[in-house]
């Protein structure tokens, strides 16, 4: 067994854009001397409806998230849970873009969120071989990890199970793929949804007589923009014809 100090982490969102898309379940396990101490688990509500594909993927449902907490909500938990702690993950700069984006836009403007990160799916392209699929519900059928794939603790703490299968093997081949290093993400902090923009997207619905799949007060100046645009472009062109 290994003698990590760590979290392991991993998210499930409603995409794979961290740009456009939201975190719905955060699992995280701090790791004290290679062993699990405690845990981090939370459903959380990312301000719309879900597609039926992420229902899909995930098993998360919209009336599984009724009544969850935003981000905002439970993020002084969780940046307390994390601490200072090195991020371990499966492809975890993926994990880290959505978080440190989430993070970042309820912070004040000129803050920082910077973590140094390890990777399981590094690891495995490190000493694995090259045509072997490396998605961690493969790796870990492999290694006789058993565990619920995409929740997200489940997900945390079976990559932390991997990691130390491979590190009982490969550690001494290759040390320096074992150690965290700096996660480098650029993200700029979103600005809130305009008051003018909930009044446009409003007048829009009500002219296409749609239903709408936000909760604009939660929305982003950004994500609104982007919905407005899509409103114009899908159904507006549509009452041309």
């Amino acid at each position: 067994m290994s003698n990590l100090n760590a979290t392991v982490i991993d998210l499930e969102m409603t995409g794979l854009n961290a740009r456009t898309e939201k975190i719905i379940e955060i699992g995280a396990g701090r790791i004290r001397d290679g062993k699990v101490v405690a845990t981090f688990s939370k459903l959380i509500h990312p301000g719309r409806r879900l597609d039926e594909n992420t229902m899909r993927i995930t098993g998360i449902t919209d009336e599984m998230l009724t009544g969850c907490p935003v981000f905002s909500e439970i993020m002084p938990e969780l940046l307390e849970f994390l601490g200072e702690d090195d991020l371990l993950g499966h492809n975890v700069i993926f994990d880290y873009s959505f978080l440190k984006k989430a993070v970042l836009n309820e912070l004040p403007k000129g803050s920082t969120f910077e973590r140094r990160g390890i990777d399981t799916l590094r690891i495995a392209r490190r000493f694995l071989p090259g045509d072997k699929k490396k998605k961690l519900q493969l790796l870990c059928e492999e290694y006789g990890i058993v565990y619920h794939a995409h929740r997200a603790l489940d997900d945390a703490l079976a990559t932390y199970e991997l990691y130390e299968k491979l590190w009982e093997v490969y550690y001494e081949q290759g040390e320096d793929v074992f150690l965290p290093n700096p996660l480098v993400y650029q993200v700029k902090k979103e600005s809130p949804v305009m008051a003018k923009q909930i009044a446009q997207i409003t007048r829009l619905l009500e002219m296409y007589g749609l239903d709408c799949p936000y909760d604009l007060e939660k929305m982003t100046k950004n994500e609104a923009s982007r919905y407005i645009d899509k409103l114009r472009t899908t159904h507006g062109e549509s009452r041309l014809w």
